[in-house]
């Protein structure tokens, strides 16, 4: 069973909030004065509703940041109430009570065991495949992993309802099974440090008989299968539960791929961000995207040559594009979803902590 902790109204800000509230929150031309949650709604949507900046979700509800990391999961049939305290705009929650209002809900601890029904943080449907695999690993990091070592009949092409040979199994129970190889290196565009290398997913396997090697049967393909790809058990997907918000310091990093290679990456796409944990990334966080300034030339004069008699250039400054809501990270590297875009996004594309 998990434990989830209500949103506690009115506790104290703490100063990692202070930088955030600095500015005023501004309210969503016509913010409704309350909203009844329906099915299919995600908390990214129904912050729109209230807020211009939709990060500064917790600030509206007077959240800390361990309520943050933990908030209270909000269902379908709940009431939102947008009130003021002391001049500023505040939210709450309530469930319905006919038609005389709504109840409100005290501060307590609701109890569930999948918690199916709340809402979740952004589209489920679009970044599922992202939350059950791998999709990137360390230089080396499949080394260990189980291998296909051959296949039945000796087929050259390994597709579904093969059967296939694995070695490397060992004592692990799982049933089901996902199959990838290394695909492209994820390079810094900044640096060039090797930050890992996406997992190619090729498909699924099912455990029919064990031993050294087993023998597994595929179940499904996206792409074709060979001798030497790598196994992992399959996962569930766990949707991240976590408030949109924006870091507490300044994290800036870059746009380095998009799923299936396309060029021009717009709104509910999915990117690969060039920070991590080990940059502060976390999930929930909301970065602003900006499109990279070029370089040029400047005119051809006499004040356009350094003191080496070299061309100067200028740089463009950096034009803000929208917005990209964190929903997976590993240590170096972060997948986000383009939840705002003005104009398409481009791999190379500046994405940093959004200004208040």
């Amino acid at each position: 069973m998990q434990l989830r902790c209500a949103i506690i109204p009115l506790v104290l800000l703490t100063s990692w909030f202070s930088l955030a509230q600095a500015d005023e929150l501004q309210l969503a031309e016509n913010a409704p004065s309350s909203y009844t949650v329906v099915k299919g709604d995600t908390l990214w949507g129904i912050s729109g509703r209230f807020l211009k900046k939709p990060w500064r979700w917790p600030e509206i509800w007077d959240m800390n940041k361990a309520q943050v990391k933990d908030p209270h999961w909000i269902y379908p049939g709940e009431v939102i109430s947008l009130d003021y305290v002391n001049g500023k705009p505040r939210l709450s929650i309530g469930k319905k009570a006919g038609r005389s209002g709504t109840e409100k809900l005290s501060p307590h601890i609701r109890e569930s065991a999948l918690d199916k029904q709340a809402i979740p943080s952004i589209p489920p449907s679009v970044i599922g495949p992202f939350l059950s695999r791998p999709l990137v690993i360390e230089e080396n990091g499949m080394v260990n992993a189980p291998v296909i070592v051959a296949s039945e009949n000796e087929r050259v092409i390994i597709g579904t309802g093969s059967k296939t040979y694995v070695e490397g199994i060992g004592d692990n129970q799982a049933t089901l099974w996902q199959i990838y190889r290394p695909g492209t290196a994820l390079k810094d565009p900044e640096n060039g440090e090797i930050l890992g290398y996406e997992a190619t997913y090729l498909g699924e396997a099912r455990l029919t008989r064990s031993g050294n090697p087993a023998t597994m049967t595929i179940v499904s393909s996206k792409e074709e299968i060979n001798k030497g790809d790598r196994l992992v058990p399959a996962t569930n997907a766990a949707y991240p539960s976590y408030s949109p918000h924006a870091p507490d310091k300044m994290i800036k990093g870059r746009v380095m791929s998009a799923p299936g290679g396309v060029d021009e990456i717009g709104q509910n796409a999915i990117v690969t961000i060039s920070k991590g944990t080990r940059d502060g990334v976390e999930i929930g966080h909301v970065l602003a995207a900006y499109r990279l300034g070029a370089t040029v030339k400047a005119l051809d004069d006499k004040e356009s040559k350094d003191w080496f008699g070299k061309a100067r250039t200028i740089k463009l400054p950096d034009e803000y594009n929208g917005l990209v809501f964190v929903f997976r990270t590993f240590e170096k590297v972060s997948y986000g979803l383009v939840v705002q875009s003005l104009s398409s996004l481009h791999v190379g594309d500046v994405v940093q902590t959004p200004e208040n």
